[in-house]
């Protein structure tokens, strides 16, 4: 018998070794020993098995002890998305996708309604929380992204000898002087971990809009 949990444990070691991207039903069945017709009854594609895989991950994030402000809640929430996912980084890219928030387990989703209940309690409108979240999401996968496809491959602008040697020449500092000053750095700077930091300050702003946006009832406006 082959049980869900066996699938799901050679699925991981897979993506491990080889990406998430060469998973194949047909390849995860060679690795178990059994036939793809076993899986398909505990799996309907490559696409759910994912889900699977995220979903029971997901429920692993621990969930942080919330402050009482509104707006250190969200960044609270937000920072545990990222880390959780920063473990994982092949499942934020996976959850790139639109609607993925109703294929994901209630500790996932107890993280989002923090967000969404932060919002509201900054007074915002409901709407504007579905917003923000969507706007903290892509901020955040988008980092752990970029992070994670840097370490996987050489890059330009991480070898100081080549940053100076373009922006620090005879001609750099008069094409680009604020490249220039900083281009025996930038590889450090980059490398710097300014997640929260970053998150907050976007969290400022989008409050700040919304709230503008917003319009004042007799009550708040007398108050």
């Amino acid at each position: 018998m082959t049980s869900r949990k066996q699938i799901l444990a050679a699925a991981r070691g897979l993506i491990d070794e080889y990406g998430w991207e060469k998973l194949t039903i047909r390849r995860l069945a060679s690795e178990i020993g059994v036939g793809a017709t076993t899986l398909y009854s505990h799996v309907r594609d490559k696409q759910d098995l994912l889900f699977l895989l995220i979903h029971e991950y997901a429920e692993q994030i621990p969930h942080p002890e919330l402050p009482s402000e509104p707006r250190e809640r969200i960044v609270t929430a937000g920072v545990a998305i990222h880390d959780g996912l920063a473990a994982w980084p092949w499942a934020a890219e996976v959850l790139t996708t639109d609607g993925f928030i109703a294929r994901l387990g209630d500790s996932f989703l107890w993280l989002v309604e923090t967000i969404l209940a932060g919002v509201v309690d900054a007074g915002c409108p409901p709407e504007e929380s579905v917003r923000i979240f969507r706007s903290i999401w892509y901020y955040t996968v988008g980092e752990i992204l970029v992070r994670t496809h840097t370490r996987h491959r050489e890059m330009d602008e991480r070898d100081p000898t080549l940053l100076n040697a373009y922006f620090g020449g005879a001609a750099g500092p008069l094409r680009h002087p604020h490249l220039a000053a900083v281009a025996g750095r930038w590889g450090a700077l980059a490398g710097q971990d300014t997640f929260a930091q970053g998150l907050r300050a976007f969290v400022d702003g989008l409050l700040a809009q919304a709230l503008a946006q917003t319009p004042r009832t007799p009550d708040a406006e007398s108050s």
